[in-house]
């Protein structure tokens, strides 16, 4: 029985650990040897959420169900204001804290004026849970290196393969909570990525 169990947690961290990480699918990050900064762009159109693969839609109107259901139309309104704060800024922003504290000589921001830009492009979100225990929320993303001035130049296309949002400050009560922290830990997973590429 102790062998079953131990292969299954095995099977179940191998598994977390296959998924939980950056692909570098083409290119390399050889052309930000020499630069100081990068601009960033943000792209959150139709993501899918959840094992279900939700759309955007459906997955707000089950949230919206369950809500009204249990908290009553108030919280429903909150969660909605937050839930489009975060998607319009509070994600971005904490992708790009977490690429800064780890690529260290290269500053990245939004709406610089900058030789080359990454492009964030969500793909997935799995929300995860808050209880007994806690189940981080993932994220898998497009994360694509372009010449600023000829966009259809790629340099790098790199996959964030469903990160796990684990080692973040911010709040995991709700699910805007915990996907900000998936956001964080990919920009971190990236950051580390391209400061070990160019030592």
């Amino acid at each position: 029985m102790k062998k079953l169990f131990l292969l299954l947690f095995l099977a179940i961290t191998t598994t977390s650990f296959a998924q939980n990480k950056i692909n570098i699918e083409s290119g390399n990050f050889d052309f930000l040897k020499d630069q100081t900064e990068v601009n960033v762009q943000f792209k959150f159109e139709n993501p899918l959420f959840q094992a279900d693969n939700y759309t955007e839609a459906q997955y707000l109107e089950r949230r919206k169900t369950e809500t009204l259901a249990k908290k009553g139309g108030e919280s429903w309104k909150e969660w909605e204001e937050e839930w489009q704060k975060h998607k319009e800024s509070v994600f971005f922003d904490k992708f790009i804290e977490g690429i800064n504290g780890k690529a260290k000589k290269i500053k990245f921001s939004k709406g610089a004026s900058a030789k080359y830009t990454l492009i964030l492009d969500t793909k997935w979100i799995y929300a995860g849970w808050t209880g007994f225990v806690t189940q981080p929320a993932k994220l898998s993303s497009e994360l694509i290196f372009v010449e600023t001035e000829n966009p259809s130049k790629v340099l790098a296309k790199v996959q964030g393969d469903k990160i796990e949002g684990i080692g973040s400050k911010g709040s995991y009560r709700m699910e805007y909570g915990r996907i900000s922290a998936a956001y964080e830990k990919t920009g971190k997973e990236l950051g580390k990525a391209i400061k070990d590429a160019l030592k």
